[in-house]
């Protein structure tokens, strides 16, 4: 028998509505029947009661089965039902599982995970988006992007999106500060402690530590950096400023490391360098957008941690 993989492929390529919202909750719905039902299905069955939607097909159940892979993020909020065409869907599709099924043992369970990796797919090739909200402080609009990749990354099944888009923000600014080509950037996935660098940047005698949890290795790491005479400072989420200070208390370094929130980072260099004129502010966070986005093209495979940021101005030289 083909390989499921290879057979799912090739029924998408002949019918790529499959990989649209719509048809994902379609796939969901249909491979779940299957799993309680068994298999072979007869699509008649598979019919609503007056013959126009296909039986348990909506938001409920699409989350159901999302949530069970632990998936809290909405697919569809009609969960498929007003998908035109969603009726021919389920019956091609109930021919495919029927004709796998015929060629021998269908592990359905590795089907439905099959589409499941379609949907955390479809959710990442969404990825954040700029939504610069004047009457909101500076600090609410960085959280907002913040907040995105927190939600991209509860649906990615282990992937840290908030950490890489923290070390890369972070790196734009200080390219914005010093100029591009002054520091080094690495991929997240890049550990200091497997190479010769003292932190995530260094810049004279400081080194910067991007994290989204301070932990003990991170402490014993800055103390490193003390001893050989830099100043470790730890540029962190609000909520692992606290963890870092209890951290560096139990090591006796609080009052030797800077903590600062990264929001409040990023803030405080948008308006010093808007002059601190609020019109100005959007622009310079889309310039530091802009060269957030094309380290990411440089040093990450993920393209999903790219922002969308609508129309793009002159590359920061």
């Amino acid at each position: 028998m083909k390989g499921i993989d290879q057979a799912l492929e090739e029924f998408c390529g002949r019918n790529p509505k499959f990989l649209n919202k719509g048809g994902l909750c379609v796939a969901l719905v249909v491979s779940r029947h299957a799993v309680e039902k068994g298999l072979p299905l007869n699509s008649l069955l598979l019919r609503t009661g007056e013959g126009g939607q296909v039986i348990g097909l909506g938001k409920a159940a699409v989350q159901k089965i999302l949530e069970a892979h632990g998936i809290d993020k909405v697919l569809a909020e009609e969960g498929g039902r007003t998908s035109r065409g969603s009726l021919g869907m389920m019956e091609a599709y109930v021919d495919l599982l029927n004709d796998l099924h015929q060629q021998g043992d269908l592990d359905i369970s590795a089907v439905e995970t099959w589409w499941i990796k379609k949907v955390r797919l479809h959710f990442a090739a969404e990825g954040p988006k700029l939504n610069f909200d004047s009457g909101q402080s500076i600090t609410a609009n960085v959280q907002d992007l913040v907040n995105q990749a927190k939600a991209l990354q509860s649906n990615s099944g282990g992937t840290n999106y908030v950490g890489a888009m923290l070390q890369h923000l972070v790196g734009a600014k200080l390219d914005l500060v010093l100029g591009v080509g002054k520091i080094k950037h690495h991929g997240f996935s890049v550990a200091d402690h497997s190479t010769d660098r003292h932190g995530d940047f260094q810049i004279n005698s400081v080194a910067i530590h991007v994290t989204t949890h301070p932990n003990e290795a991170l402490v014993r790491k800055c103390g490193e950096n003390i001893k050989a005479g830099l100043k470790p400072l730890i540029v962190t989420t609000s909520e692992g400023v606290g963890g870092a200070a209890f951290l560096l208390r139990n090591s006796e370094l609080l009052n030797r490391v800077d903590v600062v929130d990264c929001t409040q980072f990023l803030t405080v260099n948008l308006y010093e360098r808007s002059l601190f004129m609020v019109a100005e502010c959007k622009i310079t966070l889309t310039k530091l957008l802009e060269r957030y986005n094309q380290i990411v093209e440089e040093c990450e495979t993920d393209p999903v941690l790219r922002v969308n940021i609508g129309k793009a101005s002159a590359p920061i030289q």
